[in-house]
């Protein structure tokens, strides 16, 4: 059953375990609080009492799971698990989700984390893995998730028609650059505007621009004594690390860091913002 489960919801055996005390927690949460509520009424336990008392635990039962799913690290699940089961009762029919193309060059770890953030979702969807490095760890990841992938030359891409048929084949509606390190050709920024993002590991305008990537950039920051570095989500345009910026979140550089060490610091901040920046943006963009 255990396993079953895993597979469904598409989490490891700790996530697994967490989920189900939140499901217990908040039955148990919910149950207190309808009981104490209907202290407040000075009704005698009848048909009318437990009436109350269903459709009380009913109304509370969303709110405790999500008040206990907190401190559990749960919220993103139970956030979509109660949004599907509205979506079922409302009798409300899904809207074709957005289609999320990443484009990666490397392991895909910001890559895994979007796919794992989005899994499950009515309205958003990763659509496709662009990769332009035969053996990139993101290949892999994208087969573990069961989606498509794209492996893509250099000529074409950059000179041709940066693979915009494929691209427009599965109904792109944004494009993610999750350490993808060619720059991205004219032609596709012309067909995406204000589409495609990009994370970049510092805190721009500094420490951007053409070569600026991975240690490069975390030698220059400790080279360079700042106090501080970060990451930037941006739009991509046609200049390196040039768009408008959407987001930005920081830390703090401490005697005796290095790259090796701020890299694990800006892993850290890039897992924990860039899924959540994206569905914010998706959201803005859907209200426009």
């Amino acid at each position: 059953m255990f396993e079953k489960l895993k597979a469904r919801w598409k989490v490891n055996g700790i996530n697994l375990a967490l989920i189900i005390t939140t499901f217990a927690l908040g039955g148990s949460l919910c149950g207190y609080a309808g009981r104490r509520l209907l202290l407040l009424t000075g009704l005698d336990k009848g048909i009318a009492w437990f009436i109350l008392y269903i459709v009380l635990i009913t109304l509370l039962w969303p709110l405790c799971v999500l008040l206990i799913s907190i401190p559990l690290g749960q919220f993103a699940f139970f956030r979509k698990y109660i949004q599907k089961i509205w979506k079922k009762i409302s009798g409300k029919k899904n809207n074709s989700p957005v289609h999320i193309v990443i484009f990666a060059s490397g392991a895909g770890s910001n890559a895994k984390k979007i796919i794992e953030y989005f899994a499950g979702s009515a309205t958003v969807k990763v659509a496709l893995i662009v990769c332009n490095k035969p053996g990139a760890g993101v290949l892999s990841v994208a087969a573990q998730n069961g989606i498509p992938t794209l492996l893509i030359e250099k000529e074409r891409f950059l000179h041709g028609d940066g693979y915009l048929p494929e691209l427009k084949k599965y109904h792109t509606g944004l494009v993610v650059l999750a350490g993808f390190l060619w720059k991205i050709p004219p032609a596709l920024v012309a067909a995406f505007p204000k589409k495609i993002i990009n994370i970049h590991p510092a805190l721009l305008p500094k420490y951007g621009g053409k070569g600026m990537y991975g240690n490069r950039v975390h030698e220059a920051v400790i080279a360079a004594q700042e106090k501080e570095s970060g990451i930037s989500i941006h739009y991509v345009d046609e200049i390196y690390d040039h768009g408008e910026t959407i987001f930005q979140a920081s830390c703090p550089l401490e005697p005796g860091d290095t790259s090796e060490s701020l890299a694990q610091k800006i892993h850290g901040l890039e897992h924990a913002h860039y899924p959540g920046v994206i569905e914010s943006l998706l959201q803005k963009q859907n209200r426009s």
